[in-house]
């Protein structure tokens, strides 16, 4: 995997680009959060070479998938194997990986521009940025060293930890400083890095392009009825119930045992409801929380789909929940699934305190924001039914869609390069 696939059918006399990203392209956030905005780039005469670390199991499933995408687009992959064991070590040595392997390629084709996701790519491309002179975009993705630690992986007190948190902060002021763009995935998070003292006197260039959603993957008229009815009978459900439905993943910064109190609460007072798990997650870690909150199993489903059937799922949806932990480092996240949920036509169940989701759901009447996880809270949210699904699909198309994140790109992209 290491072995670099050579590229052909370049666009003639296009601007090289290096995409660098620790994320697997063969990651879902890879295929949703990354390819799609870099085959709409590449229309406009930008010639992508993405650097990503693939998991070997996720490659071996979708690596023909991913580069039938790029073949068709004109992208050039050039995947390396993420190193597993000591997460120090293991991720000094990818760091040495991609290094080497950007400067190989930036010597045969001179880039105008790096675009860094997140804060590990970020250190190539102010290398470069000092040493070539090559134009730095860095796509921050979030407080990433922040998040570390909020979400418990990265413990303080070890004497190791912390120095690696400092260090990546004492970074993250040479990325704003330095980089010729950053993009933040929210306003809050913009406010909040101009908030900062270091940038009283000369702020950072900061455009906000949130986690986008494509509109016509995600169009509730595309969906059929006869479809809905198929999947229902999969996973045995019905039309008369009330579905409260989460999708993707759980991990670290999804409250699970809260969305489940919420719902222990809402089934009190409306026997038809069920609630429907769209996830990847291992069905055992829903149905061990459901055991220690004496929660019929019968009325959980937990199933999984392929990204393309995600929509279908959706659209069973009365009601959709995500409850995200409200820490620091959120002020900067957008979670990918509020504007999928949104764009089918979906009322939000969620908390504040998270990017820039308050201000979305509010402007567009989207559902319900609560800033507790209590009886009180969860009462608010069963007496607001006067949401319009049109103005909520309009706000997707307004805050999320995929187009106008690309044309941000753009922005950004031609303000830097030759490239108009």
């Amino acid at each position: 995997m290491d072995e670099v696939i050579e590229s052909y059918n370049f666009h003639q006399n296009p601007t090289h680009v290096l995409y660098l990203s620790y994320d697997g392209m063969t990651d879902p956030l890879g295929q949703s959060q990354v390819l799609p905005y870099l085959i709409g780039l590449s229309k406009h005469g930008f010639k992508f070479h993405i650097i990503s670390f693939e998991k070997r199991s996720r490659f071996e499933l979708h690596k023909e998938h991913i580069q039938q995408i790029c073949d068709a687009n004109g992208i050039v992959w050039h995947p390396l194997k993420y190193s597993e064991g000591n997460p120090v070590f293991s991720t000094v040595w990818d760091i040495y990986k991609m290094k080497k392997q950007a400067l190989k390629l930036h010597k045969e084709f001179n880039f105008e521009l790096t675009h860094c996701r997140s804060y590990i790519s970020a250190l190539i491309g102010l290398s470069m940025k000092r040493k070539h002179n090559v134009k730095f975009v860095f796509d921050m993705r979030g407080f990433w060293a922040d998040e570390r630690v909020d979400g418990g992986l990265w413990d303080l007190d070890n004497p190791i930890f912390k120095k690696i948190y400092n260090y990546f902060k004492k970074k993250e002021i040479s990325y704003f400083n330095e980089s010729d763009y950053t993009i933040s995935l929210t306003h809050n998070g913009k406010k909040e890095i101009e908030s900062w003292k270091v940038f009283q006197t000369a702020k950072p260039k900061i455009q906000v392009i949130p986690c986008c959603v494509d509109l016509e993957l995600f169009k509730p008229e595309s969906i059929d009825e006869k479809d809905q009815e198929v999947l229902r009978k999969k996973i045995g459900i019905s039309k008369q119930d009330y579905i409260i439905g989460y999708v993707g993943s759980i991990g670290t910064w999804y409250m699970l045992s809260e969305m489940l109190d919420f719902f222990k609460f809402y089934k009190e007072r409306n026997q038809k409801a069920k609630f429907l798990f769209v996830t990847g997650e291992k069905p055992e870690t829903i149905r061990k929380e459901l055991t220690y909150k004496k929660i019929d199993e019968k009325d959980v489903i937990i199933t999984s789909c392929l990204h393309k059937e995600v929509p279908l799922n959706i659209s069973l949806f009365n009601e959709s929940i995500f409850f995200i932990r409200p820490t620091y480092s959120k002020k900067a996240s957008s979670p990918t699934k509020q504007g999928e949920i949104m764009a089918m036509g979906i009322p939000l169940i969620c908390n504040s305190g998270v990017g820039d989701t308050d201000f979305v759901v509010e402007k567009y009447n989207a559902g319900s924001i609560i800033s507790k996880f209590d009886a009180e809270a969860y009462s608010s949210i069963d007496a607001k039914k006067d949401l319009n699904i049109e103005k909520i699909k309009k706000g997707a198309q307004e805050f999320y869609s995929l187009e106008e994140g690309v044309k941000k790109y753009l922005e950004v992209y031609q303000s830097l390069t030759s490239r108009i």
